[in-house]
């Protein structure tokens, strides 16, 4: 049996974590950030949302039951590398076909086992989410000021689909903006009897929106700034009555859309235990979430209001226009991983249409 290679994460303030690879043997970048999830580390990693960043895993044992052969939130994995305390590579499940080595290994995605992932998490905490480097082996570690910080390019064009493609069947169809859409979105869609068409993240969808009962916005990746296309086409949509529904991403793209501001958070929200409060009550659910981005209250237009709130930070977790049939939330309500509280907000939207 080979001897597992000895592997450093180095961040961009110099500090360094020693552990052993158990991934692909070679070096990688990122943004480095935090995950507290107790499960659904498949899912996570094949979220497009976490493109572009090393994703660290605040749960101490993952891997324990492997990877199913199964469509999973995308086709490959996302993340440019995976950090945890303890990996386990003999995993315990019934629809286990591998380890979580051997998939990262096939993709081409460096990981560390061995880091005290406490530690990291509250450097990052205290800090905010930095630039790291996964380094295998002997490699030397690279400038970072070399390094291409990933939310100064366009993600969502590297994980949005070529061109249209439609699913399901049903009277009602809406017009899905892929920025980087979460496979259960669709399938939430396509479960309640809606057609869905969904087109790229610079498709100009504004002439033909007339023909669909709804518009939805996904989640996806990074800044949302650089979606400079989606959000003049969101804007336009803005001028009709036709339904609209964002998700994560797709939220902060309707708020910029309206002429808000958006605003990096300093370490996000990721995992399946952020509590959300509908605005003017007292009612709270559990939900999962995966951003680093939020909507400025301050600078919500006349019209728009807050819809949900976090209730750790008070950060916006949804916005609702005051007459128009559009609202979003900052959330995730498709799950996968994570609580299913808040899937009754697709049957919210479906009822607009």
């Amino acid at each position: 049996m080979k001897q597992p290679l000895p592997a450093k994460l180095k961040l961009e303030d110099g500090t360094v974590f020693t552990g052993t690879s158990f991934g692909f043997p070679e070096s990688g970048n990122g943004e480095v950030v935090f995950n507290t999830g107790m499960v659904g580390y498949p899912e996570s990693l094949t979220d497009p949302s976490y493109r572009g960043q090393i994703l660290t895993y605040t749960y101490p044992l993952i891997g324990s039951y492997g990877v199913p052969k199964k469509e999973l939130e995308s086709k490959e994995i996302q993340v440019r590398g995976v950090i945890v305390s303890q990996y386990e590579a003999i995993p315990s499940h019934w629809e286990s076909a591998y380890s979580l080595g051997e998939w990262l290994n096939a993709q081409g995605i460096p990981a560390i086992t061995g880091i005290d992932t406490r530690a990291l998490t509250k450097k990052l905490r205290e800090h905010g989410v930095m630039l790291g480097q996964i380094l295998i082996g002997n490699d030397k570690p690279k400038r970072f000021s070399s390094l291409i910080d990933p939310n100064t390019i366009n993600l969502s064009a590297e994980v949005s689909i070529d061109k249209p493609r439609w699913y399901g069947k049903g009277k009602k169809q809406i017009l899905l903006v892929d920025c980087g859409v979460k496979m259960n979105i669709i399938r939430n869609f396509v479960a309640r009897g809606i057609r869905v068409k969904r087109v790229p993240w610079d498709y100009d969808f504004t002439e033909e929106l007339k023909d669909f009962d709804g518009l939805f916005i996904s989640n996806g990746p990074g800044d949302p700034k650089m979606c400079k296309a989606t959000i003049t086409h969101v804007r336009k949509a803005m001028a009709t009555n036709v339904p609209q529904f964002g998700i994560c991403l797709g939220s902060q793209i309707q708020g910029l859309a309206a002429g808000a501001k958006t605003y990096k958070l300093k370490y996000g929200h990721r995992g399946q235990n952020q509590p959300c409060v509908l605005e003017g009550t007292a009612k709270a659910m559990l939900t999962s979430q995966n951003h680093g981005y939020a909507v400025r209250e301050s600078s919500l237009p006349k019209g728009w209001k807050v819809l949900y709130r976090n209730a750790n930070d008070n950060s916006v977790e949804g916005l609702e226009h005051a007459s128009k049939p559009f609202f979003s939330v900052q959330f995730h309500p498709e799950a996968y991983p994570g609580p299913e509280d808040a899937n009754v907000l697709f049957d919210r939207f479906i009822k607009q249409l």
